[in-house]
């Protein structure tokens, strides 16, 4: 067991939490990171309907006894506004432990959760962000670096310099994500000030993980080089697997394409079809560069243990490179 300010929070073991992988993190996924002492997030933004939310979180229920969180995304563009008021509905009257939002200001949703008892977590790509999401009651923030999947954020600053900036910036506890996969990412997010990490590229190469073998196989023969940011044209920069879907919306880009003509490449469900299909030319895939550091597929419990257990090595040797 690994004490920090998060293990404490969120009574965990580790303070290793798994991202929210939109149609990837459903109850058998988030059950197997909360049972190998990790924190799992059931992505909402997966499911068409609030009564299909529920009915995945009862069943993480039935898979864990551990606390689990539920991840939800506030971009417009994603998400109809009524739904997401809805899915912050089921969570509360599940009586879900913790809530992760991402996309914009959760301030209207803040004293809801607080009147219900749930820990709220905000995820964001800059300092600026996360001393708001301080100021309007996030219980912890989670920076996320230019090397994450998903949305890095405009800015384009690695999680090396992002992580000791919130830090300092905030006195909330402070979780890191962007480019870690393996001990040596922890280890190094501990030492710069974090209170814990989170992963979503090294979940998606597990067992538990419903991604389909292809894209799997694809993963552990990439290289740190083999992900692009598409997106920046419309101000919502997006890491992805770099593919010929992904040249498609680049080029599109270039040209000046809209909102409503990248859509139709872009939006969520294609590229669900190519996760589960295999079909990695399908559509555009989140990853993150941290996929170079991925060299076999193992289970989530192997992931956790591993880290933990080499990050006392690392702590162990670095502590004889000093004289006390």
């Amino acid at each position: 067991m690994l004490k920090t300010r998060i293990t404490e929070m969120l009574g965990i073991e580790y303070p290793i939490l798994m991202g929210g992988l939109q149609w990837l993190a459903r109850a058998e996924l988030v059950a197997a990171v909360c049972n190998a002492g990790g924190m799992g997030f059931i992505t909402a933004a997966s499911f068409p309907s609030p009564g299909a939310l529920r009915a995945e979180i009862r069943k993480t229920r039935q898979l864990t006894e551990r606390p689990f969180g539920v991840n939800i995304s506030m971009l417009p563009a994603l998400v109809a506004e009524e739904l997401t008021e809805a899915f912050f509905t089921v969570a509360i009257e599940e009586g879900v432990r913790v809530v992760e939002t991402s996309g914009r200001n959760p301030e209207p949703y803040v004293p809801r959760l607080k009147d219900a008892g749930i820990i709220l977590i905000h995820k964001v790509p800059a300092v600026r962000f996360a001393k708001k999401a301080e100021a309007v009651g996030a219980d912890a923030v989670t920076i996320v670096g230019f090397e994450c999947a998903g949305h890095p954020g405009l800015d384009d600053v690695t999680s090396m310099i992002l992580i000791p900036r919130v830090v300092e910036s905030v006195s909330i506890p402070v979780i890191a994500g962007g480019g870690i996969a393996d001990a040596r990412g922890f280890v190094a997010a501990l030492a710069l000030g974090a209170s814990g990490v989170l992963m979503g590229t090294r979940f998606m190469a597990t067992r538990e993980c419903g991604a389909h073998p292809a894209l799997k196989e694809w993963m552990v023969n990439a290289q740190e080089t083999d992900t692009v940011v598409i997106e920046r044209s419309i101000r919502n920069p997006a890491r992805v697997i770099r593919s010929s879907a992904a040249a498609r919306v680049l080029a599109m880009e270039e040209q000046a394409a809209s909102l409503e003509e990248l859509m139709p490449f872009i939006r969520g469900e294609v590229g669900r079809d190519a996760m589960l299909s295999g079909d990695l030319e399908r559509g555009t895939i989140h990853c993150g560069q941290a996929v170079g550091l991925i060299h076999e597929i193992l289970s989530v419990r192997e992931v956790i243990g591993r880290m933990v257990s080499e990050a006392r090595e690392i702590c162990r040797g670095l502590g004889g490179i000093f004289e006390v």
